[in-house]
């Protein structure tokens, strides 16, 4: 029988195909970013970008206002608390669509074969920039966050985040 050879190989090929991590992406607009990523950098969304202050101890204004009952804030924590969720959005919004431009002429430079060792290297340093920028611009805005709440809601917002069990300090509360 030489159907199975030929049944083997197949199965080999698809499963070496599929397990290619990079499998799809070649289809997207800007290569370098997914459309969930594009979306959230349009939305000022923080993507991660502020574990550094997440997870030793400055909450950012997004969770705490979704922990607001939890955390019982009183009326002026949340009105500040907004008021710091609306400025970082303001602030990330434009730096995440100029990282989206940015990524997009890259990606247009490789697909056009025009990207010379000079623009790769301005274009990267700029990207780099624009990160630099965009996570600066998240990491402050947890480090503003600390101040509004009390030394109990920074314990209570840090058990209800799942970040309770030791390892996750509070170092100063203003």
């Amino acid at each position: 029988m030489k159907i199975w050879p030929a049944i083997i190989s197949i199965a080999f090929v698809t499963s070496v195909n599929a397990q290619t991590p990079y499998a799809g992406m070649q289809t997207r607009s800007i290569k370098a970013l997914s459309d969930q990523q594009v979306a959230d950098l349009g939305a000022g969304r923080g993507m991660g970008l502020a574990l550094a202050a997440e997870l030793n101890g400055y909450p950012g204004p997004s969770h705490v206002i979704e922990l607001a009952d939890k955390l019982e804030l009183s009326a002026d924590q949340r009105t500040r608390m907004q008021g710091l969720f609306d400025s970082m959005k303001a602030e990330a919004m434009p730096i995440g669509a100029k990282l989206i431009e940015q990524e997009a002429e890259l990606d247009k430079q490789f697909a056009s074969r025009t990207v010379t060792p000079d623009s790769l290297k301005a274009h990267t340093a700029a990207v780099a920039a624009t990160q630099g920028l965009l996570r600066e611009t998240h990491l402050k805005y947890h480090l503003s966050t600390g101040s509004i709440l009390t030394a109990q809601q920074m314990t209570t917002y840090a058990e209800l985040r799942g970040y309770g069990g030791g390892g996750h300090k509070r170092l100063h509360h203003h």
